[in-house]
């Protein structure tokens, strides 16, 4: 059984992650805090408008897929995840990265404060 902070970040990642399949930019930023710290596999950007540029660009068909590696809580409204993610593509091979999330509680909702992903060697 996940524990409650593996949950909440699957929760914050199920919705990134349905947003990347369905290549919606805007929902995917939506999953991101207002001053989320952003870096992808280009220059960062800070905001949800450098996250939606940056989903827009991606081809269609792109899909995410994730395993959760770590998790800690690192204060009551900070959960930090470690994860695999496998990004496919329709015209060629799959990228897998790893990817450092941090979620941060927002009134009610759990949001992606910082992303940050590195090349899998």
């Amino acid at each position: 059984m996940a524990s409650s902070d593996e949950q909440i970040l699957r929760t914050v990642l199920d919705r990134w992650a349905s947003a990347v399949d369905a290549h919606e930019p805007e929902r995917v930023a939506s999953s991101f805090t207002e001053d989320a710290i952003f870096q992808g596999l280009r220059p960062y950007t800070v905001g949800r408008a450098g996250v939606a540029a940056y989903y827009a660009a991606q081809p269609l068909g792109l899909t995410a897929a994730y395993d959760i590696r770590e998790v800690r809580r690192l204060a009551d409204d900070v959960v930090l995840g470690y994860l695999e993610v496998e990004f496919g593509f329709t015209d060629r091979p799959a990228l897998t990265v790893y990817l450092g999330v941090l979620t941060r509680r927002v009134g009610d909702v759990w949001l992606i404060g910082h992303y940050q992903v590195s090349r899998r060697d």
